[in-house]
């Protein structure tokens, strides 16, 4: 497997496993715990020779080497399930994964994830990621979120893929349904810290996210700690007498976990179905009509759905393009909102 370089970030931690472990790129699956195991087998080289000591002190702009190693046998095993292809070739390939399916294996999902079908769909020809041979998944959607998602299927597209998520290249297009509404006059959207807007009403949301203090299971926006975040949203549509709900788009600078998730509810603007991050809000039927509210409070998931993917091919440089519809769920949120809104 490719050795990994990092570079130390500016203002970094006061110990080198924990600013390698910042700099590492989110599907590199580097963990203060594997890095650890790295460090004592002197896979891990900074400017002065092999790393010892993961408390030393990092200095911001070297450049450290990580022998990962080749991938251990995946304990992973194939499972036949059924794959909306979008695109495939020797190198990549691209799914729409519906609402549901979780992307990699846990304890509390062992099988049924995309990367179980991946690897019946690919047999064998997929790329070793984190020190095992499984698919060389590039960046995640959550387990009810819908929509499309690139997996490298050789080495050096991984490499080329992950390097242009890491630099942000690669275009994201998010569409969602959420509670409230972006208006830049709006002084308590103006006031809140990381919020700031852009020409065209595009409410860009800047903050750091890292786990949150109490709950594991859960990101949370912090401004001292964790990773760098940045989410534009664009409001496309809205609905409710007087206004309470809308369809946004948000785009990703960077592709943090639950990102979108967690910035918008950092607005007061959480996605509808969803009990993690969008809050005790509730629909107002007042505002929205008995119909539509009801239907915004049974909806069974988060309203999120990637609906564009866009990114360099790793190996011809070609630029490819894909969309995805949005799925019947949503769509049907959106009709009954638009029924359920004067002029709508």
């Amino acid at each position: 497997m490719p050795d990994l370089f990092l570079t130390i970030p500016d203002d970094p931690p006061d110990r080198v496993d924990k600013a390698l472990t910042l700099a590492a790129p989110d599907d590199a699956a580097l963990s203060r715990s594997r890095l650890a195991r790295l460090i004592a087998q002197g896979a891990v080289h900074g400017p002065a020779g092999p790393v010892r000591d993961g408390k030393a002190r990092p200095t911001a702009g070297e450049t450290y080497r990580i022998a990962l190693g080749d991938p251990a046998p995946v304990e992973t095993l194939p499972e036949a399930i059924p794959l909306a292809v979008v695109y495939e070739d020797d190198e990549l390939i691209v799914i729409d994964k519906p609402a549901g399916m979780v992307v990699h294996p846990a304890p509390g999902s062992p099988s049924g994830t995309l990367v179980n079908a991946l690897l019946a769909h690919c047999a064998g020809s997929l790329s070793g990621i984190g020190g095992e041979a499984r698919p060389g998944i590039v960046h995640r959607i959550d387990k009810d979120t819908s929509g499309l998602l690139v997996a490298a299927k050789s080495d050096r597209a991984h490499q080329g893929l992950a390097r242009q998520f890491e630099d942000h290249s690669a275009a994201r297009r998010y569409l969602a349904l959420a509670h409230g509404t972006i208006d830049p006059a709006d002084a308590r959207l103006r006031g809140l810290p990381g919020v700031a807007f852009e020409p065209g009403g595009v409410l860009r949301i800047t903050t750091r996210l890292g786990r949150h203090p109490t709950d594991r299971q859960r990101q949370a926006v912090s401004f001292d700690r964790g990773r760098h975040a940045v989410t534009r949203a664009r409001m496309l549509e809205r609905f409710g007498t007087p206004p309470s709900a809308m369809l946004v788009e948000c785009r990703l600078e960077t592709g943090r976990t639950h990102q979108i998730r967690v910035h918008l509810g950092h607005c007061g603007l959480g996605l509808m179905g969803d009990p993690t991050y969008g809050g005790a809000r509730k629909a107002s039927t007042k505002a929205l009509g008995p119909e539509a509210a009801a239907a915004v409070q049974a909806f069974p998931r988060q309203a999120l759905h990637a609906a564009q993917l866009g990114f360099a091919h790793p190996v011809t440089g070609n630029w490819l393009d894909f969309d995805s519809p949005m799925p019947q769920d949503m769509a049907a949120l959106l009709q009954t909102l638009h029924a359920g809104t004067p002029g709508g």
